[in-house]
């Protein structure tokens, strides 16, 4: 099983020489690429960290989760959920440090555990992910690729929670 990756190499590298490619030469033109596309996007991702950042550590998040829980606990969305729901479009990691959370504080076979887990299974980081996919091949203009990606999220955590309620409990 070892050997499985350096043999994949092997085979890239014989077929471009017996197909008489100059695969050093094309290696090289590939990574210049890589690092092109990493200078592009990476002043993208400093501003997506560093709001993600500042989100979280000026209290935003927890008015956002005040402002939220009670209309969210009238629709049966148990309030231990909705720092999830709210951090999960914009940052994975951060969404996972909460999700750590409410296992700690209630289970993973808690209710509130269950539902989290299907939604970190089940909805996307929607601001990382434009960032980096339109941000890599420099397209500014997103349309509505952001609204129909956090329509797509907010489905999935009323989906999550609609599941754990019909098949978990």
């Amino acid at each position: 099983m070892s050997l499985i990756v350096p043999l994949i190499v092997l085979v890239i590298v014989f077929t471009g020489i017996f197909r008489k490619i100059p695969v050093f030469e094309v290696f090289c033109q590939g990574a210049l690429k890589g690092l092109n596309t990493i200078l592009t996007i990476t002043p993208t991702l400093i501003g997506l960290i560093t709001s993600v950042t500042m989100l979280r550590e000026s209290g935003a998040l927890d008015f956002l989760t005040v402002i939220i829980t009670p209309l969210a606990e009238q629709l049966g969305f148990p309030a231990e959920i909705v720092p999830v729901a709210i951090l999960r479009p914009i940052s994975g990691g951060g969404s996972t440090a909460l999700l750590i959370d409410v296992f700690e504080h209630y289970g993973p076979d808690s209710f509130a555990g269950k539902i989290v887990s299907v939604m970190a299974g089940s909805t996307e980081t929607t601001f990382y992910a434009v960032t980096l996919y339109f941000g890599s091949i420099g397209i500014k203009k997103i349309r509505h690729t952001l609204i129909a990606g956090l329509a797509a999220d907010l489905t999935a955590v009323i989906f999550s929670v609609l599941t754990v309620r019909l098949f978990l409990i």
